[in-house]
């Protein structure tokens, strides 16, 4: 009876800790894939010398690399001076589309503006740069 009692206490810790390790099944149902890809054709565009006071457009270009359609949830200028405009509808694989940023020039000089992406496609936002210089 004294021995019972211990290899009891054992069988059971031991049992314990196999309860205790999440199957296999359940870590990759709650892993996110991301079927989509996007490709871009350039994250940073130099626009040279513009003009002050005078609105400049500037298309990021992209491609839809992937299996699955992507929707552009958000994008977001860095500053009041960049307005964004993009595509509501999903982009098909295989399809192309572009953001367009707006810079209007308040001030003369070098400028570096920022415009952030998100799409169902990545899991991080996607930077863009846009600069140039102000006349």
């Amino acid at each position: 009876m004294k021995n019972i009692r211990p290899l009891l206490l054992v069988l059971t810790l031991g049992l314990m800790s196999f309860s205790a390790v999440a199957p296999v099944e359940s870590i990759l149902a709650n892993t996110t894939v991301f079927a989509g890809s996007i490709t871009w054709k350039a994250e940073t565009i130099d626009v040279g010398q513009i003009p002050l006071n005078v609105p400049k457009e500037i298309d990021f270009e992209f491609k839809n690399t992937g299996k699955t359609a992507v929707v552009i949830t958000s994008v977001q200028g860095s500053c009041g001076c960049t307005a964004t405009n993009y595509t509501k509808e999903p982009i098909l694989p295989g399809k192309s589309a572009k953001i367009t940023a707006t810079y209007n020039a308040a001030s003369k000089g070098a400028f570096s503006k920022t415009v952030t992406v998100v799409t169902s496609a990545e899991s991080t936002p996607k930077v863009l740069t846009l600069k140039g210089i102000v006349l």
